[in-house]
């Protein structure tokens, strides 16, 4: 804790959280992507606060680190039918880099862009916004449990899985399923009223990302990209992990590492992955703190 100050910062009207190293600097910096859900600054689930976490180790470790409360946390889906996911994730991080660049003490040619989960896929597109003539792109990508595939069909495969935890899938979790594949279908189908409310938001938010190809949005940039991904992660699997391998195949400033303990929240568990074990507080692996922080530092 003597190794980092912490002051509190507006991102695009956001509250947020600056976590800068002593020492006169200026050091690298990172600005952290919420996945998906109204989440708070500190990705708080239960007892755990992975977000918090990342921000203290990597401060701890000379690089500075920005995080906010998510638009959604404010803002929800349905209180609008134009809401998309730049809204949502991208105009907000995009405006993060932005201000971390002019921040006293940060180097400003060295601020970086850290996803998880859907702010992994979205990394390549907060990427793309901030390129020429514009702007500049941001020094690097960490994605950190981002999903190659797309978000729907992560959904379905997530709720087969919940539902088939306890070793059956009963009778009202196959209708369950079944309201989620129709919902699911009439997105991918685009029938639906751009307002209409599927999966929790609005059908144009869903239209939005699946017009985008975060794969090849990634393959187009010229960016070094650090893919790091808990194998016990149930969420976001390894499939999706070795996706990403296949499609940055040969590129030697694009990095991997998988950590056979992890879960979702890039916490160690062990046994069969499931939603309870969010629930038993834990910290993200200093390992993987201790990874991020050396590729950072390392370019």
């Amino acid at each position: 804790p003597n190794s980092f100050t912490e002051s509190e910062v507006a991102v695009a009207e956001l509250p947020g959280t600056l976590t800068l190293p002593v020492g006169p600097g200026p050091f690298p910096a990172v600005v952290l992507v919420h996945g998906s859900g109204p989440q708070d600054r500190d990705t708080t689930v239960w007892g755990n606060k992975p977000f918090k976490d990342l921000a203290w180790g990597l401060a701890s470790q000379g690089v500075a680190v920005l995080r906010y409360e998510k638009r959604t946390k404010h803002l929800p889906p349905e209180a609008t039918a134009d809401f998309d996911i730049n809204r949502e994730t991208v105009d907000d991080a995009v405006a993060a880099v932005q201000l971390l660049r002019g921040t006293a003490g940060v180097d400003g040619a060295r601020v970086f862009v850290l996803g998880h989960s859907l702010g992994g896929m979205m990394a390549p597109r907060i990427a793309s916004r901030l390129a020429p003539p514009a702007d500049e792109p941001p020094a690097g990508l960490i994605l950190a449990a981002a999903n190659a595939r797309d978000l729907l069909t992560l959904i379905l495969e997530q709720s087969d899985y919940l539902a088939a935890l306890d070793g059956e899938v009963d009778e009202a979790e196959a209708g369950s399923l079944e309201q989620l594949r129709a919902q699911v279908q009439r997105i991918r189908e685009g029938t639906a009223d751009p307002a209409e409310i599927l999966l929790g938001g609005p059908a144009s938010y869903w239209a939005d990302l699946l017009d985008y190809d975060q794969v090849a949005t990634a393959q187009a940039l010229d960016l070094p990209m650090l893919f790091v991904q808990g194998e016990r992660d149930y969420q976001v699997t390894m499939t999706d992990f070795e996706l990403w391998q296949e499609a940055l195949v040969g590129r030697d400033d694009v990095s991997f590492k998988s950590y056979a303990a992890l879960n979702h929240l890039l916490i160690a568990g062990e046994g069969q992955p499931g939603p309870a074990e969010y629930a038993v507080a834990g910290n993200v692996a200093e390992e993987l703190v201790n990874d991020v922080a050396a590729w950072i530092k390392g370019l």
